[in-house]
């Protein structure tokens, strides 16, 4: 099933490595010519989005449940979910806000709505909450389109209070019950967050998680499109983009920080994976966000 599923950056472009702290906002009908109202199913292995339908109608679908929706509406799926819509184009549009893994595992610490598990309200909840929600959006919106300075820690804070904001309306909804293999994947990646550092092996996880090699392999591959040991390394790749870019710390620290005992095999491993040396790549992100 993963290899017949489509992963993009944004919709219709090719994955592409990111940044910690990305975020990309832009309204659904911006790639109108791309999918005309209907968007095959497809997911994004490296980012979250949250999709807020300021207008129209049509039917969405997350993994195995298709949704009839009217606006006002909104969605949270994490990376690695399998989703879609169909809606008439010109009659709905929806802004939508990309956040990469990255900058999602701050935001966690800042908002009360669970990021492992997709979620879609609609029809319920208070006016109030909807109008504060909107303008959440509003502002979020314009934020990205100024990029003044301090625009990513301005877009972390919007952004955490947006999906404050989803949890807030969800309250009433009743529990949904997710399929097996992606309750598997979201502990499993629950666990990498927790463990990466201290290099667990791939059957320390499944012994910790009490499955079997197939049925955890099965999960990973069907929820973000790689292997359990691959998983792993990019989470300690991301972790070390963040401590390379947000932090001071040199290389040697970042290395037995994410579980390198040998630095030198931690720039191979970076290098690998970026086509640059750590210290490379700090480089050319600090003089581009410099100017």
């Amino acid at each position: 099933m993963s290899q017949a599923i489509p992963s993009f950056f944004v919709y219709g472009e090719p994955e592409q490595p990111l940044e910690p702290g990305f975020f990309h906002v832009e309204t659904v009908m911006a790639r109108r010519i791309l999918h005309q109202g209907q968007v095959s199913a497809h997911k994004h292995d490296l980012m979250g989005q949250v999709t807020y339908w300021m207008r129209g109608s049509g039917s969405y679908f997350i993994e195995d449940k298709r949704l009839d929706f009217s606006a006002p509406a909104v969605s949270f799926v994490p990376s690695g979910i399998v989703h879609g819509f169909s809606v008439e184009p010109t009659e709905s549009d929806a802004v939508v806000i990309s956040i990469a893994d990255g900058a999602l595992l701050s935001i966690r610490e800042q908002t009360i709505l669970p990021l492992d598990v997709p979620v879609m309200i609609w029809g319920i909840g208070e006016d109030g909450l909807w109008d504060r929600l909107a303008r959440l959006i509003d502002i979020a919106a314009g934020e990205y389109a100024g990029a003044g300075a301090g625009s990513q820690m301005v877009m972390a804070s919007l952004t955490a209070a947006i999906l404050t904001q989803i949890a807030r309306l969800a309250a009433d909804l009743p529990s949904v019950a997710h399929p097996p293999h992606l309750v598997l994947a979201t502990q499993l990646r629950r666990m990498i967050d927790a463990h990466f550092r201290e290099n667990w092996s791939v059957e320390r996880y499944t012994a910790a998680l009490a499955t079997t090699p197939h049925l955890l392999a099965k999960a990973c591959n069907a929820a973000f499109g790689m292997q359990v040991k691959e998983l792993v390394n990019e989470r300690r790749l991301l972790e070390a983009k963040r401590l390379l870019l947000f932090t001071v710390r040199p290389l040697e620290d970042i290395a037995y920080e994410i579980g390198f005992r040998d630095p030198a095999y931690f720039s191979r491993f970076f290098r690998l994976r970026t086509g640059m040396a750590p210290s490379e790549w700090r480089r050319s992100k600090l003089s581009s966000s410099a100017g």
